[in-house]
């Protein structure tokens, strides 16, 4: 009886942890944010509960961050991963987590539901259940400038592209990066940041043709400029064909009219 009852307290704890470790591979899933491993705010340290170090073999993209901002606009940005295992949409394919120093963070057009505040700071930006299961790994994201005064506002992401077993391992990979932005004079022009080592090679073409009906006014007015050019190479050489042959005395195909006038034309030199 002893035996059988250590037996199953053994079994018992184990279940218990297993269930713990698979709740907490699957929480991760559903978004990440603070410091998870005493290690600091995971936007800045890291997806480090995956492995250690960051990975250069995935590039992390901040696309059409402004050079400077205006105090209270809205800004809208994209965040893209690019590398690592090979994307398994059935599953978890990636996820990351953001913070800014300054001003609010949400989620784009489309992407509302894809992207929440993690613990409903505003500062801090992750991806939500669904947006853990992107064909592509991006999302679009908005921040919303903070009052005016405040100066440089740091922007700290880290990205991890994961290879859908829900379990972290170094079969994952991850990157990070940090940039600012300064208030200023704000021309509408943005610029792309990545860390990575930037070997993104860009997907294959769909087809390897283009639909002739699809080319538009260009193609249109190639076309006719064609048709024109041909026209008038036909009209040289009909004037010239005419030329050659419509007046001349020799040719055997003239017209009896014109043989009738030359005979005439003969008759009168002859009086």
């Amino acid at each position: 009886m002893k035996t059988h009852h250590s037996t199953s307290h053994r079994l018992l704890v184990l279940a218990c942890f297993a269930l713990l470790l698979a709740g907490s591979s699957q929480a991760y899933s559903t978004g990440i944010g603070g410091d998870e491993d005493d290690k600091g705010d995971v936007a800045l340290a890291g997806c480090t509960c995956h492995t250690e170090l960051p990975d250069n073999s995935v590039t992390v993209i901040l696309d059409q961050l402004p050079y400077h901002y205006t105090a209270g606009t809205t800004y809208a940005m994209k965040i893209q991963l690019i590398g690592g295992p090979e994307i398994d949409t059935s599953s978890t394919t990636g996820g990351f987590a953001m913070r800014v120093s300054a001003g609010s963070l949400a989620g784009g057009e489309g992407y509302e539901n894809q992207v929440q505040n993690w613990e409903d700071d505003p500062t801090s930006l992750t991806h939500a259940g669904s947006g853990g299961s992107t064909a592509d790994r991006i999302w679009l994201i908005t921040w919303t400038a903070p009052e005016e005064g405040t100066g440089v506002v740091t922007f700290s992401l880290s990205g991890n592209a994961v290879n859908g077993d829900h379990a972290p391992s170094e079969l994952d990979r991850w990157n990070r990066l940090t940039t600012s932005v300064d208030e200023g004079t704000d021309n509408g022009d943005t610029r792309t940041i990545f860390s990575g080592n930037g070997e993104i090679e860009p997907p294959a073409p769909a087809e390897t043709h283009i639909d002739l009906h699809h080319m538009g006014a260009a193609l249109r007015a190639h076309w006719l400029g064609l048709l024109g050019f041909g026209a008038v190479i036909l009209v040289i050489l009909f004037c010239g064909l005419f030329l050659r042959y419509g007046f001349s005395r020799h040719y055997e195909g003239r017209s009896n009219l014109l043989k009738l006038r030359i005979k005439h034309l003969r008759r009168g030199d002859q009086l």
